[in-house]
């Protein structure tokens, strides 16, 4: 792919341009905001990856200058602004997804291969995950079950996410170390174990049954 990098902090840009280069893309990077829009709006690219905090043009005005003008090339937001106000103004500006910093590499490259492929499929990515009574709100980030608000903190938000995006299915702990913790080796570590004991006390504790599983010797399973 063709990707458009508009980032202008130089040891972000170079590590984010390094591993998108390492993966066979062609890279093109702007260093701010004005430069990122000429180059989005002269050449083509298959997708952006857009910091927010930008100079001369923040990145939130690029992207609805992109939009209303009719561009729908994929577009993955950086930010170190990781509240919900931020992400949903983002989302709703146009963004097709939307990583906090700091990050893992093998994530960005994930997510942006997702938004690249739901726009050549025309599919639209759901943004509520739902499990029996237990939903989760990908733009607001928030979780709730019959209707009781659920505070999670990011990284369980994440591990929730995956579990619910493989409802019914038997997650392995190598799965959740290598999508929720970028660990591509076992650790040796009890951090899965923690953060699945924290979960299931915010999820089922109080509820009528238990929607998170385990299943032994093999894993976990989130499901009615």
């Amino acid at each position: 792919m063709r990707i458009l990098l508009v980032e202008d902090d130089a040891h972000t840009a170079a590590f984010i341009g390094k591993g998108l280069r390492e993966d066979g893309h062609v890279v093109d990077h702007a260093a701010d905001g004005k430069q990122g829009l000429f180059l989005a709006t002269t050449e083509p690219f298959d997708a952006l990856v857009l910091d927010r905090m930008l100079p001369g043009l923040d990145g939130l005005t690029l992207l609805r200058t992109l939009r209303g003008a009719g561009n729908q090339v994929p577009i993955l937001m950086l930010t170190a602004l990781g509240d919900t106000d931020h992400r949903v103004e983002g989302l709703r500006a146009g963004a097709d997804d939307y990583l906090v910093k700091p990050f893992a590499y093998a994530e960005l490259s994930a997510r942006l291969d997702g938004i690249v492929r739901r726009h050549q499929g025309g599919e639209r990515e759901p943004t509520r995950l739902r499990v029996g009574e237990l939903e989760l709100d990908l733009l607001a980030r928030t979780a709730q079950r019959e209707g009781r608000r659920i505070e999670l903190q990011p990284r369980e938000f994440r591990l929730l996410e995956y579990l619910m995006r493989h409802a019914g299915q038997v997650v392995t702990r190598t799965m959740l170390l290598e999508a929720v913790w970028d660990y591509h080796f076992d650790p040796q570590t009890n951090v899965i174990d923690v953060h699945i004991s924290r979960l299931r006390q915010k999820i089922d504790h109080d509820f009528a049954r238990p929607l998170l599983h385990t299943v032994r010797g093999a894993g976990y399973r989130l499901s009615e």
